[in-house]
């Protein structure tokens, strides 16, 4: 029971941070913008730096991996693992939905646990979205900014990619919350929390790969590309709309799938 709690003052001081750094993010000359939202890139030197080494891993080692599972494994099953990681991540979601005062998402994020737990064998089986009951992706980061917490400065974390400050605060938070990691925890059996992110990080990047391969060959400046998509699609999220019509590339979040 112990094991996580001195964590907490580590989140807290993030939270603070993010809160701060988040009034700094508008009107200096670190300041682009892409489409109607601005970007604060401070660090642009370092965060270039950054994404080259990225971009190594990606073609050494991630996008490999990445090709091979899509190869390896039917979509089917793919569409399934999917399905499940979303189910088990139903918790923080329907946190998210109450933190935002949206009481009719967090009411469908419940009626879609109880129905593909129990009629979709554990969440396997999206049956849910059949009934029209659809998934709405929430994260702590998207709940910031409901709030009025700015993105702070965007940031490109080595392997882990390009997100912002607020982003990356909502995801640490997500995670210390998440019941299922106090649970693993307090009984001994942390790797099969890992287990899950690291599955987590594998069907994303999977999803990634043949995009941003694309826009990698199509992009003048593909370092500014990635950051114009990512600060769109967090917007469209923001604001619950369709992110894969908000960004002039289909890019999923590196940090919130």
């Amino acid at each position: 029971m112990t094991k996580t709690k001195n964590k907490f003052p580590i989140l807290a001081g993030l939270a603070l941070a993010v809160l701060g750094m988040g009034a700094c993010s508008t009107g200096n000359a670190e300041s682009v913008r892409a489409g109607d939202v601005e970007i604060h890139d401070p660090f642009e030197g370092t965060n270039r730096a950054v994404f080259a080494f990225n971009n190594k891993v990606d073609d050494i080692i991630i996008h490999p991996i990445a090709k091979g599972y899509n190869t390896v494994v039917p979509k089917p099953a793919r569409t399934g693992v999917d399905n499940v990681l979303r189910n088990l991540k139903s918790p923080v979601t329907f946190a998210n939905q109450a933190l935002q005062g949206d009481v009719g998402g967090a009411g469908n994020v419940f009626v879609r646990t109880v129905i593909n737990t129990l009629l979709g064998f554990g969440g396997l089986f999206d049956v849910a979205a059949a009934e029209g009951i659809e998934y709405e992706q929430e994260d702590f980061g998207q709940t910031l900014a409901t709030w009025g917490v700015g993105h702070g400065p965007y940031l490109v974390v080595p392997i882990i990619g390009p997100s912002s400050l607020r982003d990356y605060v909502g995801y640490a938070v997500d995670s210390f919350a998440d019941p299922l990691r106090w649970y693993l925890f307090n009984i001994d059996h942390e790797e099969i929390y890992y287990g899950k992110v690291g599955m987590e990080y594998l069907t994303l990047r999977a999803s990634l790969v043949d995009v941003l391969e694309d826009l990698e060959k199509s992009s003048i400046d593909y370092y500014a590309a990635t950051r114009s998509a990512y600060y769109q699609r967090r917007a469209a999220l923001v604001n619950d709309q369709n992110p894969e019509t908000a960004a002039s590339s289909d890019i999923p979040d590196y940090d919130a799938e």
